[in-house]
């Protein structure tokens, strides 16, 4: 049996890859047939990342839309077709559950929308935030509206009020759970979109995030959630084909905010939150780089960083931008293992 769910895991990963390949030629004359371009704004505000990114001006953004659709689509047809069509193959590729998969989807689905308003203010540089999509508070605002409708479902839906700490085993936190959740989902959301400054960075870390979790699921048997993750990783890894340096276009916030929120959902819904600092460490250490960067300015008056979040110092140093980008996952990849290492060690305390 446990054959039967690696094959579908891979099978249904490898089906949303190529889907998604076919399908990015149809969206990357959309976005630049409509001048979907990304914004550099030369404001004062932040001249170190707009001498760097100059270049970069006018390349699409919303290519977030290719892995939060394919995951709609996979999971609104396949339950479809199994659903209306006899024979057992749509069953077998059918990886809805209400348990498992529902609540990441709607939280993919929900927070993927926002953020396509937000790269369409962007990219339009107009509305009601002053031109150049939604300001960091807004952001922050947002993401808490959406974390809050989580944790509210988990707490009074599903009654999760214990949070579990490796090799201490599970903690009743009654109602704290549901500051705990939000402070999760806020904090990786905008990790996440802090990540995304340069090609391929917020995609491969993220790949390598999902594949962490994925695995995570299979051995807690959840298997249609981490068909959910590997619908997810193929869906990325063919962002990343075209994401890679230099980039044919940008995740933008529709991916970056969909995806952090998706991320931190799942690591709740696997109750393995306590384990994002080091399965999510690139996530950490760039959100940490912006905030000590922020705290600096206004008590010291001075900069920490060069520019941040800390991409953009290595960048503005000298490092290229593949340097960054590869090191950054080699790091990502190295902080999984670790966690992954740490969540096997426990099960078998």
């Amino acid at each position: 049996m446990m054959v039967f769910y690696i094959v579908k895991i891979l099978l249904l990963s490898t089906l949303a890859f190529i889907f998604a390949i076919a399908c990015t030629p149809a969206l990357t004359n959309f976005l630049y047939k409509y001048k979907l371009g990304k914004q550099i704004r030369n404001n004062g505000e932040t001249p170190v990342f707009s001498k760097l990114h100059a270049h970069k001006a006018g390349t699409p953004t919303m290519g977030g839309l290719l892995i939060w659709g394919t995951v709609l689509v996979f999971m609104v047809l396949f339950s479809f077709l199994a659903d209306v069509l006899p024979g057992d193959i749509f069953k077998y590729l059918n990886f809805f559950s209400r348990s498992e998969t529902l609540l990441p989807l709607g939280a993919l689905v929900a927070s993927a929308i926002i953020g396509l308003i937000d790269d369409w203010l962007d990219v339009s540089g107009h509305g009601v935030f002053g031109g150049g999509g939604l300001k960091l508070k807004h952001r922050l605002l947002i993401y808490t509206l959406i974390a809050t409708a989580g944790a509210l479902w988990f707490y009074f839906k599903l009654d999760w009020t214990v949070l579990h700490l490796p090799f201490f085993g599970n903690f009743e936190i009654s109602w704290w759970y549901i500051p705990v959740f939000i402070f999760v989902i806020v904090a990786t959301s905008f990790s996440v979109n802090e990540t995304d400054g340069l090609d391929g960075l917020a995609g491969g870390t993220l790949m390598i995030a999902f594949a962490a979790y994925g695995i995570i699921a299979f051995v807690l048997g959840r298997y249609e959630l981490a068909a959910f993750c590997g619908v997810i990783i193929g869906a990325l890894l063919a962002f990343l084909w075209f994401n890679i340096p230099p980039a044919r276009f940008y995740m933008g916030d529709t991916g970056a905010m969909s995806l952090g929120v998706t991320l931190g959902v799942i690591a709740m819904l696997t109750n393995s939150a306590l384990l994002l600092p080091l399965i999510g460490f690139i996530f950490l250490v760039e959100s940490l780089s912006v905030i000590i960067q922020i705290l600096s300015k206004k008590i010291r008056h001075k900069k920490v960083f060069i520019s941040s979040p800390i991409h953009h110092h290595f960048q503005a140093i000298g490092w290229s931008e593949a340097k960054i980008v590869m090191r950054f996952w080699v790091i990502s990849a190295l902080g999984a293992v670790l966690g992954l290492m740490i969540f096997l060690a426990d099960k078998q305390w």
